[in-house]
């Protein structure tokens, strides 16, 4: 179950349609990404090709990616 008390880092440009849909599903960090898989973001009501690409670069800034299909 996502942490919905860590601080919100997700990417500036990140459209308002992506960070609604990430914030309903309890996701405020990017912290929290490299245990979703992208096909569970794309799921979500608001998130598209565009958004996940913005997660994904910000999450690879940090060494990081999405969990594995």
């Amino acid at each position: 179950m996502p942490d919905s008390n860590q601080r919100n880092d997700l990417p500036a440009g990140l459209s308002s349609a992506a960070r609604r849909a990430l914030t309903r599903a309890g996701y405020t960090s990017l912290d929290q990404l490299p245990r979703v898989r992208v096909s569970e973001l794309a799921r979500l009501h608001g998130m598209g090709a565009k958004a996940i690409g913005q997660l994904r670069v910000a999450l690879a800034a940090r060494g990081q990616g999405f969990a594995e299909e």
